[in-house]
């Protein structure tokens, strides 16, 4: 139930970017989209005409924004419950752990076995990095935090690096260093926001993760059907 009136205001905000979202899977950018946030600094040069998606195209564009979107969602969840000490922490961070595994496993079709253990690998260890970036900055620690967040950095560079060796044309290693460090940069934001209770900036940050997230998304999904357009005619 709709108790004031600038709750129903929200409600009507959530459902209009439902829609909008549901319209945004209908079209693709070939070669990646631009980050559509200038704001953010992270423009990039992927962008190309949308064309019409067939069915197989259309299910594994889906499928790609489905797992990059329960990544910024869980990650998320595991900020909220670590700000708050909430007792779903382990649980929400297991969940965390397991897309990795997803993402990992969706490439393995078209790179191999040892290309999606490997993402996997690093995106564990984007997770673990987090979480110890905002223990340190928990804790005060400035000279903790300083490492951490070098080290994560570090670690974002190599997913990309990844991702670029196995898709150089769709996907350059400037590039996806870009799109990373665009995704670093707003779950940073994010989580300090969330850790100093400034709600209201914490949720405008999530907002923007996740419009970064699907174009990075429609990014990979539209890199691997031109790769391999005959597995989706």
């Amino acid at each position: 139930m709709i108790s004031t009136p600038s709750a129903g205001r929200r409600l009507t905000l959530v459902l209009a970017a439902l829609v909008a979202a549901a319209a945004a899977t209908l079209v693709i950018a070939v070669s990646g989209a631009r980050d559509s946030e200038a704001e953010s600094g992270h423009g990039h040069s992927m962008a190309a005409p949308s064309v019409k998606l067939n069915h197989k195209q259309l299910a594994f564009h889906d499928g790609m924004r489905k797992l990059w979107e329960d990544h910024v969602t869980w990650t998320r969840l595991a900020i909220v419950s670590f700000a708050a000490d909430a007792p779903d922490l382990d649980a929400t961070e297991a969940r965390l752990l397991a897309n990795q595994d997803d993402i990992g496993n969706a490439i393995k079709p078209y790179y191999g076995k040892a290309a999606g253990k490997a993402l996997t690998k690093l995106l564990k260890e984007h997770i673990v990095g987090a979480v110890t970036l905002m223990g340190a900055a928990k804790s005060g620690d400035d000279a903790a935090t300083a490492k951490a967040k070098a080290a994560w950095y570090v670690n974002g560079n190599q997913i990309a690096d990844l991702l670029s060796s196995v898709n150089p044309k769709a996907w350059p290693k400037a590039t996806m260093r870009s799109m990373m460090k665009g995704h670093l940069d707003q779950t940073l934001d994010e989580a300090v926001n969330r850790l100093n209770g400034r709600y209201a900036a914490d949720i405008r940050d999530y907002d923007r993760v996740h419009r970064h997230i699907l174009m990075m998304a429609d990014a990979l999904s539209a890199g691997i059907m031109r790769q391999f357009p005959r597995r989706f005619r």
